[in-house]
């Protein structure tokens, strides 16, 4: 198709051409030939190109699969949580790389029984978490939440617990500067107790045992605040069949601090209760020898001496007032019950024994007639009795405010007081 038109204005960039029925059109003036000028008139050719047209569609077409195959097929993976470590106190979590295919990341959350816990740093190069301040036993379900731009994308829940106080199953040691022997030792009780031994330091890494403090692996430690105890300390937790506290047990702690867990704290119990038992009932084994002992020697005596009558004024024998009390008591818990005399020698005796007169202090006390009826009731006591076993004078004479006890059992024997005797 041929146009011819006329050119009505040349720029630098532009040119103004007219059409027959005077209409405008603005053409790139490179594309004139050369030396054109306002009034020249210019024929343009118009075709379509066909093969261009062609290219131009293929050329979009792969685009437009590319585009497909890229973002359309393709898309974010759901993050996958699972459980690393447990102890009493902490957990620590653990997931594959994130998969964001060609979406761009917003953020990853953890979520702990249903509420969110916090953002995690770094997503795309951290790959574990550690929660810690839990409590001891305790179940707990976690699960992460990924936000990209193609999208939300959710882990499945993960419910775990943590461990009792029993349980050594937890305890993971990294190991410092240590002596070889000493080293297999602890690996041997790790395994013991269920724990394990790893070469380096981990977000997992629950203590680091080493006998001097140097070393990258104990720097490492510290940074991580991650507890640095002797070798020990393994020892005197399978030996408690729990978690003891690592204070007394820092490089540089006092062996005195370390306190006895619970089985030992019952056996020094049970030693200390035993112990006491023990002094409780000694004395009274040694009672009941001394006790025996006596009874022995007052069997063995064959004729007791008789008691001494005093008269008003007279001295005592002299013995202290700890062994007659001593003595008294041993008599009375070996003689046997008294007998009481006939009613009619009771009455007889009261008849023919005067009335006594009232002690200055106050208390009655009874006097006897004579001498000889007093030897007669005692003979028909020893004879009624089968016994040759008296009281001795000491008995008699007691302290005033022993006096009404001692006087009734005189009366139950059938004996009268020798106190005073009426001149």
């Amino acid at each position: 198709m041929l146009v011819s038109l006329t050119v009505g204005k040349v720029d630098a960039g532009v040119a103004v051409l007219l059409t027959q029925d005077n209409r405008l059109i603005e053409f790139p003036s490179v594309l004139l030939p050369k030396n054109i000028t306002s009034g020249s008139i210019v024929d343009i050719t118009v075709s379509r190109n066909h093969i261009a047209e062609t290219a131009s569609a293929t050329a979009f077409q792969s685009l437009q699969k590319r585009i497909l195959n890229t973002y359309g097929i393709k898309t974010p993976s759901p993050p996958v949580l699972r459980l690393r470590n447990a102890t009493q106190t902490s957990l620590v979590l653990e997931w594959d790389p994130i998969d964001l295919a060609t979406a761009s990341l917003k953020s990853l959350s953890l979520y702990r029984n249903g509420s969110k816990a916090g953002s995690i740093p770094r997503p795309l190069e951290t790959s574990s978490t550690k929660i810690s301040g839990l409590a001891i036993h305790n179940e707990y379900s976690f699960h992460l939440v990924l936000r990209t731009t193609a999208g939300t994308y959710q882990s499945e829940k993960l419910t775990c617990r943590t461990h009792k106080m029993t349980d050594l199953s937890g305890i993971t040691v990294t190991t410092g500067v240590l002596h070889a022997q000493r080293k297999e030792a602890l690996a041997a009780a790790l395994d013991r107790i269920g724990g394990k031994l790893i070469d380096s330091v981990r977000i997992d890494t629950t203590h680091f045992v080493c006998s001097e403090g140097r070393g990258p692996l104990w720097e490492k430690a510290v940074e991580m605040n991650i507890p640095v105890v002797v070798p020990e300390w393994v020892d005197a937790c399978e030996a408690e069949g729990t978690i003891v506290s690592v204070r007394g047990y820092y490089l540089n702690a006092d062996p005195k601090a370390r306190h006895l867990g619970p089985i030992h704290g019952t056996t020094q119990h049970q030693r200390t209760t035993s112990s006491a038992t023990s002094t409780l009932h000694r004395p009274q084994s040694q009672s009941s020898l001394a006790f025996k002992h006596l009874k022995a020697e007052e069997k063995g005596q064959n004729t007791p001496e008789p008691p001494l009558t005093p008269f008003p004024g007279g001295d005592m024998n002299g013995q202290p007032k700890a062994q007659e009390d001593d003595r008294v008591s041993s008599e009375n818990a070996e003689s046997p019950p008294s007998l009481r005399p006939p009613k009619h020698e009771e009455s007889s005796a009261k008849e023919t024994s005067p009335e006594s007169p009232a002690a200055p202090d106050g208390e009655s006390t009874s006097e006897t007639a004579s001498q000889p009826d007093e030897e007669k009731k005692e003979s028909e006591f020893e004879s009624a009795s089968g016994s040759t076993h008296e009281l001795p004078d000491e008995q008699e004479k007691e302290s005033p405010e022993h006096e009404p006890v001692d006087k009734g059992k005189a009366k139950d024997n059938g004996e009268s007081d020798f106190n005073e005797v009426p001149l």
